[in-house]
């Protein structure tokens, strides 16, 4: 089998003993000399473990899509990743793909029938996590909602303001009319746009009047 090798170390972690990128190096040759697997290219890197926005995973997994390797082989599975979420990603990845994700310290090693079981189990204790998180986050809101807390980005356009839009339509104005006046008053948008429009007026007052409905014309 061909295989990728990727090993990391943190900053923090490159004067300990035993977490060094040598020695996850001598594990994975090891290993591939056990096995008979040809190793393809090595990734070596010092970098956070927080997620998987690394040059070294992003280039190895970049070979593994182009089918120039079998396999991606790492010493520690905290060296791929710290995050169940995350190896849940590669495992589906790996499958979609077809090829093996090994890591030599936890018995994962979906090239054999008792090492892919591990790690379905794993990427079963991700799922769970990520259902874990979402009920969760859920909770928390409904909390605030209870507690008379506004959810959502505060309103982009100040309430003096709104309230004057709301005014010229009153007084019979289109929306075409207001947006040209806005301008010519040189008031900044909402979200800094170069203009305001016909259509980003429509939602302020749609949001005035406490409903998503919009006018059926900008330009009315």
């Amino acid at each position: 089998m061909r295989v990728v090798a990727y090993a990391r170390v943190s900053t923090e972690e490159q004067g300990l003993s035993g977490a060094g990128l040598e020695a996850q190096r001598k594990a994975i040759l090891s290993e591939c000399n056990r096995r008979g697997w040809t190793l393809v290219e090595s990734f070596e890197e010092v970098a956070s473990g927080r997620d998987l926005k690394r040059p070294g995973v992003q280039a190895a997994l970049e070979v593994l899509s182009r089918q120039e390797a079998d396999g991606l082989v790492v010493a520690k599975l905290d060296r791929l990743s710290r995050s169940m979420l995350d190896f849940a990603g590669v495992m589906a990845t790996a499958q979609k793909q077809s090829w093996a994700l090994v890591a030599l310290d936890c018995s994962i090693d979906s090239s054999t029938p008792a090492g892919e079981a591990m790690a379905h189990v794993m990427a079963t204790f991700a799922q769970f996590e990520r259902r874990l998180i979402g009920q969760r986050t859920r909770e928390a809101l409904a909390v605030k909602r209870a507690a008379g807390v506004r959810l959502g980005r505060p309103p982009a356009v100040p309430p003096e303001l709104a309230a004057r839009i709301a005014a010229l339509r009153t007084a019979g104005a289109t929306l075409r009319q207001i947006a040209d006046k806005l301008n010519e008053e040189r008031i900044p948008t909402p979200h800094g746009g170069s203009e305001w429009r016909p259509s980003s007026l429509a939602g302020v007052l749609s949001r005035q009047r406490g409903t998503a409905r919009t006018p059926k014309s900008a330009s009315a």
